[in-house]
Formats: C-alpha cells, structure tokens, sequence
C-alpha cells in the first residue's frame, strides 16, 4: 500500500512529466519549425492548427501544475493529444520525417499521464460542471 506522500509524490510527477513535454513543443510549434509546418501541413491545419494546438497544449499546461485546475488541465491535454495520435495512426504514421516515432510517443506519455490525472481528479472535473458547481473541490 502506498502512503499519502507517495501518492503526491506520483502524482506530482505526472503533472510535470506531462507539462515538461507539452512546453517543450511550444518551440516548435510557435517558432514554425519545420517539423511542425510539415505536420500540420499535412494535415491540412496550416498553420491555424499548429497555433491552436499550441496555444491549447500552453493552457493546458499551466493548468496541470496549478492543483485546483489539474482536472481541466488533464481533460484539455487528453482531448489535445487524442487528435495527435488519431494523426499518427491515420496520415502522419507513427514515424514523421525519420524522428523514430519520437513524437508519437511522447503523445502517448502525455496522453497516458493527463489520463491517469483525469482518473485522479475526476470529482475535481466534476465540481467544474453545473451539477457540481458550489461544491468544494478535492484533489481526489
């Protein structure tokens, strides 16, 4: 069984793995690398998409570090990484321009971790909805 500081302590280190990963992406996308004009490009989402998925990914960041929003966080992120592996799977392919399928994994950590936050925090989520809406919020 593990204790309570544990707990924090595993939780805490999916907040930052997934935010580490997602900031990091910023650069690409925001500087028009291009690796990222070439995704979305592909994806027909130029460059709309890559500046909406960035801006999205930075809210949703933030949002994983700060306690009482990391169920908002987590959603944001799952649904933003959701369509990034939908990509990989259905155009881009799981190797986009010989990365070693660098980017879909790290999609899938993030997706894995915010998942996993989300199953956390879930009366957190729920206490964002008009049916929860006055309640207090708990971290679990």
């Amino acid at each position: 069984m593990i204790t309570y500081n544990q707990f924090n302590v595993i939780v805490w280190i999916l907040r930052i793995v997934a935010a580490i990963i997602l900031l990091q992406t910023l650069f690409f996308k925001f500087s028009a690398a291009p690796e990222s004009v070439y995704i979305f490009s592909k994806l027909g989402l130029e460059p709309w998409g890559r500046i909406g998925s960035g801006i999205v990914e930075l809210i949703a960041s933030v949002l994983l570090l700060i306690p009482k929003t990391t169920s908002l966080g987590a959603l944001l992120a799952v649904g933003v990484m959701s369509g990034a592996l939908v990509a990989h799977l259905t155009k881009l392919g799981l190797v986009v321009q010989n990365d070693g399928g660098e980017l879909f994994i790290l999609a899938l950590i993030v997706f894995i971790c915010c998942f996993v936050l989300l199953v956390i925090f879930r009366k957190q989520l729920i206490a964002f909805t008009p049916f929860g809406a006055g309640k207090s919020i708990s971290n679990s």
